[in-house]
């Protein structure tokens, strides 16, 4: 049993992969597969990661690859899960860069173009932002909407962070660094949290563009506020006590020359 759906005639040399990662999305994951494809102009590959065969997005992936040869259905066989979903897609990646997008329709495709540019101007990793100027969020739980945007803000004001919007995962990063990271989450969507904060403390460069963020229209979010918490919570914690010992050493220092 190969790990690649068939009808997947994909970019020979993509410049960025996008690796959208689902779960029982079916039919649902159709128009965001069809927005992504005409919205992106830069060579790029599309990696549907799926967990097992069983998954009702197979078919759909097998029938628009045939249609829209940039899409490549990828199986997971790093174990169930959003976290190995993503892993398992940057391994499979070909692109010199790696965009995560969703597979609810929540995020801007049209965005992706000018993502791949401020990659290509230098940046390591490209955060769309809804908590910078003139980004927004419409829609959503409100006791997560209200935990992200406090968590981002305070991340860039204090801790330093290099973007207003740390935890959303709709992220460009090239491939140079996600290489040479290690990846510690254990849940899933914290990782974009993570990489954030070690592109920060390693003092890479760091870009955002403004995104507005809808909430999905069609199936069933995947995200679980309360037991992923935790994870956020750790990174969050990572990156405040990073801010306070560069601190304690910059006045370490001024006090010892």
């Amino acid at each position: 049993m190969t790990n690649t759906a068939p009808g997947n005639a994909s970019n020979v040399n993509p410049v960025v992969s996008l690796v959208v990662p689902v779960y029982n999305e079916g039919p649902a994951v159709e128009p965001v597969l069809r927005s992504l494809t005409s919205a992106v102009t830069t060579p790029h590959e599309i990696l549907v990661v799926y967990d097992y065969d069983e998954d009702p997005t197979v078919p759909v992936i097998a029938r628009r690859g045939l249609e829209l040869p940039a899409i490549r259905g990828h199986r997971n066989d790093l174990g169930r899960g959003v976290l190995n979903a993503l892993k398992a897609g940057v391994v499979a990646s070909r692109g010199r860069y790696v965009l995560v997008t969703m597979a609810d329709g929540s995020d801007e495709p049209e965005l992706i173009d000018e993502m791949v540019r401020l990659a290509d101007r230098g940046a390591d990793l490209v955060a769309a932002s809804r908590y910078m100027p003139g980004g927004r969020q419409v829609g959503g739980p409100r006791l997560k909407a209200l935990l992200s945007r406090v968590a981002g803000l305070s991340l860039h004001h204090v801790a330093g962070v290099r973007t207003h919007d740390p935890t959303n995962n709709f992220k460009l990063y090239t491939k140079r660094f996600l290489d040479g990271v290690t990846i510690e989450s254990r849940a899933g969507f914290e990782l974009a949290l993570e990489l954030t904060v070690k592109a920060t403390i390693g003092g890479l460069r760091v870009a955002e563009i403004p995104t507005t963020w809808r909430d999905r229209t069609a199936g069933t979010s995947n995200f679980r506020l309360r037991q992923w918490l935790p994870h956020y919570l750790r990174w969050y914690l990572v990156a405040m006590r990073s801010r306070l010992w560069r601190r304690a050493s910059g006045s370490q220092g001024s006090t010892g020359s």
